[in-house]
């Protein structure tokens, strides 16, 4: 036999509710105006439970950063040989979008207080950090033992989050609207198609004895830097 009665609403974990009562409170009475114990009042839990899940106020405000960045960590440990080393960051970045696509209400509202908050941007920008040096400490291991592998490391992951950023902060300001993964994605592919290896080229046939006089001709465009011939000239002559 069924109960008339409805079952009581279940309580959002703790961390959960430690979030939205912050958030509350930054809102109604401001970042600085609001403590801990203003928050934990709110949430209905004790200081202890606030400090077992949040090192300080200002880790409340970037709730799931340290899940994404160990996800990120993860992703780039799990890559390969063959996995063409620029894609694969750029992919990485990718990881961060959809943290901040899963709630675009709480990402906008985190934006907007971040911008208020000189100490907020502060510490953003030092978890911005951690992300891009992620991405190049990935990168000097795939560019090891190459001419500039370091430098080209570090400017290849701080230009990938350098054009994540740029498209997640144009969709934050736009209150969330459209499609954030088109914007990043446009975005990455910039750095992608000026960092990355070109599409592999079918493989030279292999030169024939006695014919030392074989001839590679390279069609390049005109403005094309220096750069990318050499990377297309080694590529077609398997070298890359």
């Amino acid at each position: 036999m069924s109960s008339s009665s409805a079952a009581p609403a279940a309580k959002p974990p703790i961390r959960d509710a430690l979030v939205a009562a912050a958030f509350r409170l930054f809102l109604e009475r401001g970042y600085e105006q609001t403590t801990v114990d203003d928050i934990v009042a709110l949430a209905g839990v004790g200081r202890r439970s606030f400090f077992r899940y949040f090192p300080s106020k200002e880790d409340v405000v970037f709730p799931d950063h340290e899940r994404c960045l160990a996800d990120m960590t993860a992703f780039l440990a799990a890559g390969g040989a063959e996995h063409e080393p620029v894609r694969r960051v750029c992919d990485a970045a990718r990881l961060v979008l959809r943290m901040y696509a899963e709630n675009p209400a709480f990402s906008v509202q985190r934006y907007r207080l971040t911008r208020r908050v000189p100490g907020l941007r502060a510490y953003e920008l030092s978890v911005v950090w951690r992300y891009e040096r992620a991405l190049a400490e990935y990168l000097r291991a795939r560019f090891a033992g190459r001419p500039d592998g370091t430098l080209r490391a570090d400017v290849i992951a701080a230009a990938v989050v350098a054009a994540h950023n740029n498209a997640l902060r144009s969709w934050l300001r736009s209150e969330g609207k459209g499609d954030p993964g088109a914007a990043v994605d446009h975005a990455l592919g910039y750095v992608q198609k000026t960092y990355g290896r070109p599409a592999q080229a079918p493989p030279a046939p292999a030169a024939r004895a006695g014919r030392p006089d074989d001839v590679v001709v390279l069609v390049s465009r005109r403005d094309a830097p220096l750069w990318r011939v050499v990377q297309e000239l080694e590529t077609a002559l398997g070298r890359a």
